[in-house]
């Protein structure tokens, strides 16, 4: 995107934010509005029941455009007795506005979300959960193919609460085009879902240094700059959110072989635990999720699991439905982790069932040597 459609993105949260009503909740204190974009750049036919808004300035700061907004805002009332239903965006856009409360069996109504790696077993579980709690859901991914799969599947049941972004998390100028689109779509994001990874299998006598920052640009870069959006993205905001990491076992409980994807997932999870520290103040909860091995979510596979499966068959003798099989005899509770169980410990996060932030969720079947310290 160019510096005058960042403007407006950045117009858009801001204004968002703003539209937020209280609500009677202490722990999700915001009943949020989402938008929708009717028409794009050119100018729009006069209506006098819209909002006009000039679009921002260069150099204009978010505090400047905050307050240009709130007083556009107290005029629109004093003159309408009600909130805007459409906004127009000086040459650029006009919004519709919708305004719905949360519902018993859908607690995230109008919330956003974006979710990183969602075209593999975790991350498109993670998405179709989301979904049925009445989230939007940014599905973000940089293989395309396997991407429109996991859209075109779950847009069946979410016509109009789904969307695909390509977003290659290494990038620092995708990682903003993505939060920048959704935003575009919806209005803002409050809820990011840092999945994306990948792994490599390998002694650390023959990983070579090249492999090792691979692993790194994804884990620990990719970790850092989404959560560096999305801090910035929900400060803007000013009505909280809740970011989280899908972690891994092996922060806690290493694997021989396993050393560049356990060390750069210790780096991420760390990150993480000091998000929680640096966005408390905004209200923005960081917290991580911890699962073993997920092998499959219906038709999608996991792509790292696709990665290190062979090897890791090969160390043991074991076929794919054997190695399925060794992960789940080696918890205490014998039982196989699922896409779902991972998606339930996100929920149990985002939809804010207790004050908590900087904290883990195991989702492993019971690994004592793994359990968080």
């Amino acid at each position: 995107m160019d510096d005058t459609s960042r403007r407006i993105t950045g117009l858009m949260t801001i204004l968002r934010g703003l539209l937020a009503e209280k609500a009677h909740d202490q722990d999700d204190p915001w009943a949020r509005v989402v938008f929708q974009c009717d028409r794009g750049p050119g100018g729009q036919e006069k209506d006098g029941s819209s909002m006009e808004l000039k679009a921002p300035e260069a150099g204009e700061t978010d505090d400047v455009i905050r307050e240009r907004l709130k007083k556009a805002l107290a005029e629109y009332r004093g003159l309408h007795d009600s909130p805007p239903h459409k906004i127009d965006i000086e040459k650029a856009c006009r919004l519709s506005v919708t305004y719905e409360a949360a519902e018993a069996e859908r607690p995230l109504l109008n919330k956003v979300a974006l979710v990183t790696g969602a075209a593999g077993a975790i991350g498109s579980g993670i998405c179709k959960a989301l979904l049925e709690k009445g989230c939007r859901v940014a599905a973000t991914d940089c293989n395309e193919v396997a991407l429109g799969n996991v859209v075109d599947e779950l847009k069946e049941g979410a016509v109009g609460r789904i969307a695909g972004i390509m977003l290659d998390v290494t990038d620092a100028e995708s990682v903003g085009s993505g939060f920048d689109e959704a935003v575009c779509r919806w209005g803002g994001v409050d809820i990011v879902i840092v999945n994306a990874g990948a792994a490599q299998v390998c002694s650390l006598m023959d990983l070579k240094l090249e492999d090792f920052q691979r692993l790194e640009r994804i884990n620990i870069e990719g970790t850092l700059l989404t959560i560096a959006e999305a801090g910035r993205c929900m400060r803007r905001q000013g009505t909280g959110g809740d970011i989280v990491l899908i972690s891994t076992k092996n922060v806690f409980m290493p694997g021989a072989e396993f050393g560049a994807y356990s060390a750069t997932k210790a780096g991420a999870h760390q990150l993480a635990r000091i998000a929680s520290q640096e966005l408390a103040g905004f209200d923005v909860r960081v917290n991580m999720v911890a699962p073993d091995a997920v092998f499959s979510e219906g038709a999608h596979k996991s792509g790292l699991w696709a990665e290190v499966g062979p090897s890791r068959m090969r160390a043991r003798g074991l076929t794919e439905d054997g190695l399925e099989e060794y992960y789940r005899n080696r918890n205490l509770l014998k039982t196989r982790v699922e896409a779902r169980h991972v998606a339930n410990a996100v929920l149990f996060f985002v939809t804010r069932q207790t004050p908590t932030t900087g904290a883990t969720i195991p989702v492993d079947g019971g690994l004592p040597d793994s359990t968080p310290r």
